[in-house]
């Protein structure tokens, strides 16, 4: 993804997402694109149609905070979706190299003896996990990538009820949490373009978060499973998240859960 037009495919992807009646534009006549034209939304965001053009080229990669603004107003972008548009307008980071997990972070997870845990990055790599993770599904072992497991492991089709949801939540995810131009990050997306379903919701251009959420499995093992997710901050380690599941107590998840253990 190296020297990709990164800012210009995500405006011109969210251009095509915005009707005429969302943007308060008069429609004349029959409409040759599902969205707004490039004049359009340059009226709407207050630009010049021949700025816009240059944004979407990629031949003006650093636009002002004001333009920015107004194009987020414009393409009705929420909160993550216009953090992303800030950070694809920004320099390039110095990105750092990958961290190891610390001893006091795997000490905590291994004394989660009830709870899987396991923490990544936001490259989405498993950098360590306890044992009841790695027993509940093996895409959470250490070296893993959680992108790559979701979309090409078979066996996550199956453990995973609610996969077609997950999917399109695991192929937003890294414009949410992480930086497409980062080396690392760039070289697991243009592998992954290679797989036709994940190439498919990429170009979606969604940006989501990991959530808080239920997640629905169907073990190997001990048969259904419905956990709740937390995702964890770690102090000092800003780049790594700790990611745990835990049943509802006394409920048959719960029990299923207890035999892994």
């Amino acid at each position: 993804m190296s020297g990709q037009n990164l800012l210009g495919d995500f405006l011109k992807a969210r251009r095509g997402r915005v009707t005429a009646d969302q943007a308060g534009v008069r429609s004349l006549g029959r409409r040759r694109v599902p969205g707004l034209r490039r004049d359009e939304l340059a009226r709407v965001a207050g630009i010049s149609q021949h700025y816009l053009t240059r944004l979407e080229q990629g031949k003006d990669r650093n636009p002002s905070t004001q333009v920015l603004r107004a194009l987020a107003i414009a393409l009705r972008l929420d909160r993550h979706e216009t953090t992303h548009l800030y950070a694809l307008a920004a320099p390039s980071p110095a990105v750092e190299g990958h961290r190891q997990v610390g001893e006091d972070v795997q000490q905590l997870i291994d004394s989660w003896g009830t709870t899987p845990a396991y923490v990544r990055n936001h490259g989405f790599d498993v950098l360590a996990a306890n044992k009841l993770a790695m027993a509940l599904s093996p895409m959470y072992t250490p070296g893993r990538n959680l992108v790559r497991d979701v979309f090409l492991e078979n066996d996550a089709r199956g453990l995973l009820l609610d996969w077609q949801e997950i999917a399109v939540q695991t192929a937003a995810a890294p414009r949410a949490e992480g930086d497409p131009r980062d080396p690392a990050t760039a070289e697991l997306i243009s592998s992954m373009l290679m797989d036709a379903d994940f190439r498919r919701l990429w170009e979606n251009h969604d940006v989501r978060p990991v959530q808080n959420e239920i997640k629905r499995f169907v073990h190997p093992l001990v048969g259904p499973l419905t956990l709740r997710r937390q995702a964890l901050s770690i102090a000092g380690a800003e780049e790594q998240t700790i990611i745990t599941y835990h049943a509802e107590p006394g409920s048959p998840s719960a029990d299923a859960l207890n035999s892994l253990c």
